[in-house]
């Protein structure tokens, strides 16, 4: 179906056109995967939060919508903080539990990554894995 500019009686109604394009774009939204980025952060948080982010847009790419805890909770949370950090991880593995994938990245597993991948098996959640080039891998 073709979106017209125009309305029945051939005026130009440009705010029935932007609320019509508004639900057509939600509506190809609601059908997206939602896909859990798993990738490193402690150590090099500066080098670790870039890729997060290059992950997140490939994911995004892949016409899917990207959960990436680790891009969130370091905002909220103390990572130097054993209690609010083992907060982020558990609020974490909650989200977890409505994505549709587990997206692991890198050749590397951290401890927070382990839990993640962990939850996901005992939830059936499909994992895929990537390289730090986004390219599909073995299990690492």
């Amino acid at each position: 179906m073709s979106l017209d500019r125009y309305n029945s009686e051939r005026y130009l109604d440009l705010t029935a056109y932007e609320a019509i394009k508004n639900i057509e774009e939600e509506m190809k939204m609601e059908k997206r995967k939602v896909v859990f980025i798993c990738s490193p952060y402690a150590g090099d948080i500066d080098l670790n939060t870039g890729r997060a982010r290059r992950y997140g847009r490939f994911a995004i790419t892949k016409k899917t919508v990207p959960f990436i805890p680790h891009l969130l909770y370091p905002q909220l949370l103390d990572e130097n903080d054993l209690d609010e950090r083992n907060l982020g991880i558990s609020m974490g593995i909650r989200m977890l539990g409505l994505c549709h994938e587990l997206w692991v990245f890198g050749d590397k597993i951290s401890s927070g990554m382990a839990i993640e991948i962990k939850k996901a098996k005992s939830l059936k959640i499909p994992i895929r894995y990537f390289t730090t080039q986004c390219k599909p891998r073995k299990e690492v």
